[in-house]
């Protein structure tokens, strides 16, 4: 019986072991501030769900408030000047603009999205291509203890090497859940997230608080897989800083409506849930040579 809970023991730790590597997801819900009624739905989700608030919208503290206070983690969704025309939220940054106008521009949003850790670019194909543009926005951000995550609303973004020379940490977008508000469209982009955080141990999600969304969330959080963690942005930095996966080049956003991206090659073998997998672990350390070499140990 002694040996018995000695081998339980030790393979206990090594199923623990096992669970440490799940694949890591984070989401961000962009637009906070103008849609309280189907913003507070995502609030009701778990805390690791982050948003992301605009800072000149009619409930932009409001909502960051009330996100802070229900565990969530806020950005600061800052608009940025996009290639395509069309309307713009006050305050737009764009390549033009002075240091001190961008830095102007940036203590305001910090004043009215209170609690931000982070910010994300609202649009901004025009601005974040620009590497002088965005050497402007990291010195202006290099002042705050805030990461950027890039929305990569368009391949060839500058914010990596304009970060170069500060503190400010660049995190990248992976996944846009609702380019189309197709609610089948919705839940295979989640997948998509999904499979991505499980073959390259994490993966960064944007969406935004459209009704089909918030309907998919509900609907497909509660069935992640075992070996998927929801974490925030803040959580996957903080891994990666000590050691975790190094960030993965994502796939540019579709620039044309109806283009879908090029899907992951599939492997002959279909994949094996992780709570199959330690099945698998439990009754093979428990049978085999390993079983009786920890038994002779004790």
């Amino acid at each position: 019986m002694l040996q018995r809970r000695h081998l339980t023991a030790v393979i206990g730790g090594l199923l623990l072991s096992c669970a440490a590597h799940a694949g890591k997801l984070a989401i961000v819900i962009d637009d906070f501030g103008y849609r309280p009624s189907e913003e507070n739905k995502v609030l009701q989700m778990p805390a690791a769900i982050s948003v992301a608030v605009l800072p000149n919208a009619p409930a932009a503290r409001q909502m960051a408030t009330r996100a802070h206070q229900a565990g969530h983690e806020v950005l600061i969704h800052l608009p940025m000047a996009p290639l395509s025309k069309q309307p713009l939220e006050k305050d737009t940054l764009t390549p033009e603009m002075s240091s001190e106008e961008i830095a102007r521009i940036l203590r305001s949003a910090v004043n009215n999205v209170p609690y931000a850790v982070g910010l994300n670019n609202h649009m901004g194909s025009k601005m974040t291509s620009s590497l002088p543009g965005m050497q402007k926005v990291m010195q202006a951000l290099n002042q705050y203890n805030f990461y950027f995550l890039d929305s990569m609303t368009i391949g060839n973004s500058q914010s990596v090497p304009a970060a170069q020379g500060t503190r400010v940490k660049v995190l990248k977008r992976r996944v846009f859940l609702d380019d189309s508000q197709d609610i089948n469209a919705v839940r295979q982009q989640f997948a998509r997230a999904v499979k991505l955080a499980q073959r390259d141990g994490y993966a960064i999600a944007i969406g935004h608080p459209h009704p089909n969304t918030v309907r998919v969330l509900q609907q497909m959080l509660p069935t992640l897989p075992a070996d998927i963690t929801l974490v925030s942005p803040g959580q996957l930095l903080n891994e990666a800083l000590h050691g975790g996966a190094a960030p993965v080049k994502p796939q540019p956003r579709p620039s044309r409506p109806g283009f879908t991206p090029p899907g992951v090659c599939k492997v002959q073998s279909q994949p094996v849930p992780a709570t199959k997998a330690l099945g698998v672990v439990w009754e093979s350390v428990t049978s085999g040579v390993f079983a009786d070499t920890v038994r002779d140990l004790f």
